[in-house]
């Protein structure tokens, strides 16, 4: 069905992949899954791989019953037939969850992973790559092609016309280089742009005194930004103190954060330069700082008089963030555009952003999760029900 090219590798599956649809949460896929994810848990030094643990405990047994007990209905539902997958290189492991919602919900599914090399791409493919070895998963096989490749228009356009469906993770500059590469008349598109996010903490809710509340709440945050270098969407990058200002609460937070990440975070020489002259940047040409603090390092903080409405261009790497203090919601309001993806939090809940949303009418913000959330992708991304746009839905009556 495709024309092979010498300048395309394929890591795993079938170079003709199987192209016709079946229903979402086939078993045989929720026990590939339940497999892919031990065999992924023992791999030797993955504790070193935090994002691999991650996508071995997302696949595990009792997620994927809980996603079909969420999602499967009792209306009759079929995939869409083949996607393409066109995958980031800001998140490794990102390739496998677009993959994954592809066969959870019925389709084969090419995958283009990003052309620079990971260590954790190859982990992964090898331990599909193990399983697909057992004659049981030849549904399986027939189902998923991966491929890299870097420039290849015939490639990508010859896909395209022949996809039920393409999705695209990346920056503008990447959706509208896939973009003009037609789909058929029938096929759907869903893009994952390059988004922004922010943290928003109560200080009212923010005890003084309580070592494990705050250590908790250190290690949360930590596990949004740091993990990820704050390369995902969903990571923050502006943090809101909402409520009176309290010096020593910010303090201690700020101080439970340099703590874990100086037990846990290996700040890379590159990245140390390129933070250090994003803050000498800052403070050489902005007339919208209020004042500055470092922890050694690790963590960098720029306290801003005011937010400007180009806030989704403030953004950092490796622990640089920048704080803002206000007691009005109004405030946060003014700045949220589409380009706005998470919002994570900290003492409050569910009613008082459901009412921030509402009374606003605001265009941006599709996530808001409590601290330490930011990094759980689920079959609900971006404002889309991955569920139902990738399958079709049969009207029988």
């Amino acid at each position: 069905m495709f024309k092979r090219d010498s300048d395309t590798e394929y890591l795993l599956g079938s170079k003709q992949p199987n192209t016709l649809p079946t229903k979402p949460f086939d078993s045989l896929v929720c026990e590939f899954l339940e497999i892919f994810s031990k065999k992924l848990n023992l791999i030797k030094n993955i504790k070193k791989h935090p994002d691999l643990k991650t996508l071995s405990f997302w696949c595990r047994k009792g997620n994927i019953y809980n996603l079909k007990k969420k999602y499967f209905s009792e209306e009759t539902r079929m995939g869409l037939g083949m996607i393409f997958h066109i995958t980031p290189s800001n998140i490794p492991t990102n390739f496998a969850y677009s993959l994954i919602f592809g066969l959870l919900t019925g389709n084969s599914n090419i995958v283009k992973v990003p052309s620079k090399k990971f260590n954790e791409i190859d982990i992964i493919c090898s331990v599909i790559n193990l399983i697909l070895k057992n004659k049981k998963f030849k549904k399986i096989k027939d189902r998923i092609l991966i491929v890299r490749y870097k420039n290849n228009d015939s490639y990508t356009r010859e896909i395209s016309l022949k996809c039920d469906a393409r999705i695209i993770w990346g920056g503008n500059l990447t959706i509208n280089s896939v973009r003009k590469f037609e789909l058929n008349e029938r096929a759907r598109e869903i893009t994952f742009s390059d988004r922004y996010s922010l943290c928003v903490i109560n200080f009212d809710k923010l005890p003084k005194n309580n070592k494990d509340i705050y250590k908790k709440l250190a290690l949360d945050f930590y596990n949004d930004t740091y993990l990820v270098d704050q390369n995902a969407c969903s990571s923050p990058h502006l943090i809101i103190w909402y409520g009176k200002n309290n010096e020593e609460k910010k303090k201690l937070f700020w101080k439970n954060v340099f703590d874990v990440a100086k037990l846990k975070y290996d700040l890379s020489e590159s990245l140390a330069v390129e933070k250090y002259y994003e803050l000498c940047n800052q403070l050489s040409t902005s007339n919208n700082i209020k004042n500055e603090k470092r922890y050694e390092n690790l963590i960098y903080t720029l306290n801003l008089k005011s937010l400007v409405t180009d806030m989704d261009s403030f953004r950092g790497k490796g622990g640089f963030f920048y704080e803002f203090n206000t007691s009005k919601m109004s405030d946060i309001a003014k700045i949220i555009n589409k380009k706005y993806q998470t919002l994570t939090y900290y003492g409050f809940n569910k009613n008082f952003f459901k009412s921030f949303l509402f009374d606003n009418n605001l265009k941006g913000i599709d996530r808001i999760v409590p601290i330490g959330k930011a990094l759980d992708i689920g079959l609900v991304w971006d404002g889309y029900d991955l569920n139902k746009f990738l399958t079709r839905i049969i009207d029988i009556k």
